[in-house]
């Protein structure tokens, strides 16, 4: 138990927005819910993938495909450089697959974290001009790397930036699309890496129709890499716009239909999800931690040959050795998080602003998980520290929804020049190195930057939720319309609060308690993971509306997310 009643907050919503949405056909709690989420045309809600935004405002756009339809039809060597978590992975798979589907076998290569740490560097360069490269497509980074991107250069080799980090003071001098590069005016700025490839090859597709490329064939159907495009978006939980909302939902589509690549479906096996009732949370939770465990702990080499996999015994293996590495990841964070909280008092009325933490047995692969579930714990900034050898720690950081991550690292920069050796990220995450004799120098720099940009209040989480439903509303209807759609950063699932009488409860699999909960004169199931505590007979909960169909019959189940007594 953890639930507060002052922290709970309703999200507020337009009336005019709600008859609006109600008006179009919409279940009338779910166009309260979309109206508190800033809908307020049904056309929002639309997923039809005649919805989704046209690629030619990407800055640079135009030049890259025709770069990459002079590179199909010339058959040159291509070489794509992918980052080394989810989006970087199926965003490489997407580029392969589709430079593929254009005729072009395409090679690829995903820098190992521990050895050649991130982006287009001078190494990798090496490694292109070993493979004899004509032209580097880097998918998922290259915004900074202007160092490797003149090593190519001096090589002979062409690059083609796609990327959708945020870009440094300097960019690299190089064909570049990227939606958060300064002058580009493409209306979503919150393409994942994956997407911003596959808008790449929507242009590169319709460059090769105008010079002729597939003679009276139709062109290829790109529609095929929407699971992909799928996994890697809410993998890297890039907020689910109309526009991403739209890549995701027919991503899903193709899962739910048995037309997912053979990786992605031996990826649900692996998982125990039937993909026939795939959601973004199976995405989010189940499918994403197993492709990303490959880059925290070994080489993302495995997962992208999962994905790039169509023999359906292969996949099955490689997803096999996903799920290993995945059960590793986790004892190894479930360790590194005991120490850190063993050494941390408890923070919610402590005067710091901000948490730096650094163990040099920490696992470098695993400072991002640990810091997320620091931050969900805390609620404050944290970087987490791992050693990165030669004198160098490597850090990565997640943060709060009133702090941007990137922005405040930016302030410790320019205050103290030399202080970190490099920097990158978003809003929420972001990533660093820095010397580790200068560590104590940081910790007071950021906590100094942090407290410079947030106040108190920010310090203190609201529990937003989508307010109370009536008994009659907790109904199979309403849980599979809320199902239906797509939910995830930005547009987060509903969860609802009310009072229960606790009718009967039990302990299930040694930790979690099943529940039979009585609000008005009706009876719900509902379910309380890792919990294995008796409850009081009166609860406020804080729920999400679920239901089960077996064969004809549909029953709501609630999933109870916190709670506290009431009287």
């Amino acid at each position: 138990m953890s639930l507060k009643r002052e922290q709970i907050r309703e999200r507020p919503y337009g009336a005019q927005a709600v008859s609006q949405l109600a008006a179009g056909g919409m279940h009338p709690v779910l166009a309260r819910i979309c109206a508190a989420r800033g809908v307020d045309r049904p056309e929002q809600m639309e997923v039809d993938l005649a919805g989704l935004l046209h690629y030619g405002t990407l800055k640079g756009i135009d030049a890259a495909a025709m770069r990459l339809a002079e590179a199909v039809m010339r058959q040159q060597r291509v070489l794509v450089v992918a980052d080394y978590d989810a989006d970087g992975a199926t965003a490489c798979a997407v580029a392969v697959r589709g430079l593929g589907l254009f005729g072009l076998k395409a090679d690829y290569w995903v820098p190992n974290r521990f050895i050649h740490g991130y982006g287009l560097t001078p190494e990798i360069v090496r490694i292109a001009c070993e493979r004899q490269a004509e032209l580097i497509v880097t998918v998922d980074n290259g915004i900074a790397s202007i160092e490797g991107v003149q090593a190519a250069h001096a090589a002979g080799i062409e690059v083609l930036v796609t990327d959708h980090h945020l870009p440094g003071t300097s960019l690299p001098d190089c064909l570049i699309v990227d939606p958060s590069q300064p002058g580009c005016a493409f209306p979503s700025k919150h393409l994942a890496g994956v997407g911003v490839m596959f808008y790449v090859l929507l242009a590169t597709r319709r460059q090769l129709q105008l010079a002729g490329a597939f003679g009276t064939a139709a062109p290829p159907r790109l529609a095929a890499l929407l699971d992909l495009v799928a996994l890697g978006t809410v993998a890297d939980v890039v907020r689910l716009d109309d526009n991403n909302r739209i890549l995701v939902a027919q991503g899903l589509r193709r899962i739910r239909e048995g037309r997912g690549c053979p990786g992605v479906r031996a990826l649900f096996a692996a998982a125990g999800r039937n993909p026939a009732t795939a959601s973004a949370g199976d995405l989010g939770f189940s499918i994403g931690p197993r492709l990303n465990a490959a880059g925290r702990l070994d080489d993302m080499s495995l997962g992208i040959a999962c994905l790039l996999s169509d023999d359906e015994a292969q996949a099955m293996s490689l997803a096999s050795q996903l799920q290993q590495l995945n059960q590793e990841r986790r004892e190894i964070e479930d360790s590194m998080q005991q120490q850190a909280m063993a050494a941390l008092p408890e923070l919610e009325d402590a005067p710091g602003y901000s948490l730096v933490l650094f163990e040099p047995d920490w696992h470098a692969g695993v400072v991002g998980i640990l810091a997320s579930r620091l931050k969900e714990r805390f609620h404050r900034p944290v970087i987490c520290f791992a050693r990165a050898g030669e004198g160098e720690i490597r850090g990565s950081g997640r943060s709060i929804a009133a702090l941007h991550l990137r922005d405040a690292l930016d302030r410790v920069a320019n205050a103290h020049p030399g202080l970190i050796e490099k920097f990158g990220g978003h809003a929420a995450a972001a990533g660093l190195t820095l010397r580790e004799a200068r560590l104590t120098d940081f910790v007071a720099a950021f906590e100094s930057a942090v407290r410079s940009m947030l106040v108190p209040e920010d310090l203190h989480p609201e529990i937003l939720t989508d307010g109370s439903l009536q008994p009659e509303e907790m109904a199979p209807e309403l849980a599979q319309a809320i199902h239906a759609q797509v939910w995830g950063q930005g547009f987060p699932m509903p969860q609802f609060v009310n009072s229960f009488r606790v009718l009967r409860q039990r302990v299930i699999r040694e930790r979690h308690l099943k529940l039979v909960l009585g609000c008005g004169d009706r009876q719900f199931d509902a379910i309380l993971f890792q919990c294995s505590d008796t409850l009081p007979e009166r609860i406020e909960a804080l729920y999400q509306l679920d239901w089960n169909q077996y064969q004809d019959q549909a029953n709501v189940q609630l999933l109870i997310r916190d709670w506290c007594r009431t009287q």
